[in-house]
């Protein structure tokens, strides 16, 4: 048992972890690790790093602005900008990754072999490399060198069809699913999954991780109507997808919506006790006869309904009765909602370094511990040297390099 009053460390402190990653599915993987105590070296290319320091508004950093993405997907990092096209930039690499835990990396399949630092070449170094590649569509198979991005991924998953409006017509998510469940969290998996292995036999794993196939744990409930050879539950047209009153979205009085999802007969008494409509309770599940599929007539009166309300009234109604009836908040109202707030989902904290507020995300809680800002998002090679210096690299090696465009310090 820990000491009281003593910090106790976080689930991954002493992990070293090299991220060779851009845009958004690997560096949130290796944000989540750093946030639980890893140690993270971004790997970033010499020009202009990371293209998220670009993207978004932008905030003043210590030296100039830097994009809001960046922020919220590389804090806990170290930066080490580094031409690895360069073979002394290859070395240094080599030299990391002889004494790293894991190593991920977002390149297309074959570009780390043709560079000489693929996990044949790397785990020759290091055989309790756990190396992670994140890719479209994943290292074998007919789409393995072909360029794709979040759309393509949903789309060629089945995902995306089964977003189908009303009208349908498949609908533009409003955040990267492939990107964020099929790569940032498979790839998390697949780490874990590899270093608990590595603690029975000693040695490392490539984790093949493609997004595509990353989504298919997405469709286990759809895929179960095929086996059934029952009709797909598109929009409208399944139990958990609105053909049903007791679990539904409904426009407020105000033009605002809530969430009614009292799929339990329990729930759903208490909900049509709550709005005085006890006559609805043995409607839950009845079918009209000219509509075989959920209940239309009654969502329309449920509609109705909520439409006589504010959301406001609406949620002082529900705010204490377990009926499964939640408002539907838009990302500014959920951020500051006393359940991110108490819970520390969201968090105002500002790290020693950081020159502005930065808005912080654990997901996780280990015995009441969320995870931890120990870094503010680094600058485009902020911590080369410091990095450098780690291997006896000198001075004038140093500087010789960063003349040459090897490296680049911030």
């Amino acid at each position: 048992m820990a000491e009281t009053g003593k910090k106790r460390a976080q689930p991954l402190e002493g992990l070293k972890v090299l991220d060779l990653t851009s845009l958004l599915p690997g560096p949130l993987c290796t944000m989540i690790l750093g946030d639980y105590g890893a140690e993270i070296i971004k790997v970033e290319n010499v020009e202009a790093g990371d293209p998220t320091r670009f993207a978004g508004s932008s905030y003043k950093g210590g030296k100039g602005p830097v994009g809001t993405l960046f922020k919220h997907l590389n804090r806990n990092k170290k930066s080490l900008a580094l031409d690895l096209k360069n073979e002394e930039g290859r070395e240094i690499l080599k030299a990391l990754a002889a004494a790293s835990d894991v190593l991920v990396e977002g390149f297309r399949p074959g570009v780390m072999d043709r560079l000489g630092l693929g996990y044949r070449v790397l785990s020759g170094l290091n055989g309790r490399l756990v190396y992670a590649a994140i890719t479209g569509y994943g290292y074998k198979g007919p789409y393995r060198d072909k360029a794709g991005h979040d759309l393509n991924y949903t789309a060629l998953s089945g995902l995306l069809e089964l977003s189908a409006g009303e009208d349908g017509k498949p609908v533009v998510p409003a955040t990267q699913i492939a990107d964020i469940g099929g790569g940032a969290l498979m790839a998390l998996n697949g780490i874990m999954f590899a270093l608990y292995e590595r603690e029975r036999t000693g040695a490392g794993r490539f984790v093949d991780v493609s997004m595509t196939r990353g989504l298919l744990p997405w469709l286990a409930y759809p895929a179960s109507f095929l086996d059934a050879g029952a009709e797909l539950p598109r929009c409208g047209r399944g139990l958990l997808s609105g053909s049903f009153a007791c679990y539904n979205i409904y426009e407020t009085g105000d033009g605002k919506f809530m969430s009614l999802g009292a799929l339990e007969p329990v729930f759903w008494r208490r909900f049509c006790e709550a709005v005085g409509k006890e006559q609805w309770i043995d409607r839950q599940y009845a079918q009209e006869q000219d509509q075989p599929v959920g209940n239309r007539e009654l969502i329309q009166e449920v509609r109705t309904l909520f439409k006589s309300k504010s959301r406001k009234e609406w949620e002082v109604i529900f705010a204490n009765l377990d009926a499964c009836c939640e408002p539907v908040l838009d990302l500014n109202e959920a951020i500051k909602h006393p359940l991110s707030q108490e819970g520390n989902y969201w968090l105002e904290a500002t790290p020693a370094k950081a020159a502005k507020t930065t808005r912080v995300g654990f997901p996780l809680l280990f015995s009441g511990q969320v995870g931890e800002l120990r870094l503010p998002p680094p600058e485009h090679g902020e911590h080369t040297l410091e990095i450098l210096e780690k291997l006896d690299y000198d001075y004038s090696d140093l500087e010789e390099m960063k003349k040459r465009g090897i490296i680049k310090t911030s």
